[in-house]
């Protein structure tokens, strides 16, 4: 299945405060139709007067963990993007929080397969967090040191990777 060719035409928001990075994700995801907003404030007015099929938020700068409760509350998956944020804690708190997805910015050129991977997940009624697992978690092995961030809390992310039923 071709991302691009499965996100095509779907709405999303994008929220970060870096204008390159609204104009970078603007350009990867042109075949979708797109609101972009700079401020927490423009983000919570956009996804509270619109229907969103995902909503990419950044976490620093523009209250992001704030925006993924508005964006559940609205029935809006989200998928969190993020460089200085980059965390365990907050990679935990994203999942628990009820975020779709959680990826690094320096793999932003990826962005329409984990957009796709949102939206499969959700058409067959199924966790992100699998495919999420499959693409990244080797990633943040390394860059967390190993296996030890999932292994201290299995339970929390075998809960994650299940199929809902």
């Amino acid at each position: 299945m071709d991302p691009q060719e499965m996100i095509r035409g779907k709405r999303l928001l994008i929220v970060d405060d870096e204008q390159d990075v609204l104009d970078s994700l603007a350009a990867l995801l042109e075949m979708c139709k797109i609101d972009a907003a700079l401020s927490f404030e423009q983000g919570k007015k956009f996804l509270e007067d619109n229907y969103y099929d995902v909503a990419i938020l950044d976490i620093m700068g523009v209250k992001g963990f704030e925006l993924l409760e508005i964006a559940k509350k609205q029935g809006v998956p989200a998928l969190m993007l993020t460089a200085h944020g980059l965390s365990e804690e907050n990679l935990r708190k994203s999942a628990a929080e009820g975020a779709s997805y959680y990826a690094p910015k320096e793999h932003i050129a990826d962005i329409a397969t984990f957009v796709a991977d949102v939206l499969e997940a959700a058409d067959k009624n199924k966790s992100p967090w699998i495919k999420w697992f499959e693409r990244l978690s080797g990633y943040y092995d390394k860059r967390f040191g190993g296996k030890r961030w999932r292994e201290k809390e299995k339970e929390f992310w075998e809960e994650r990777i299940k199929a809902i039923d």
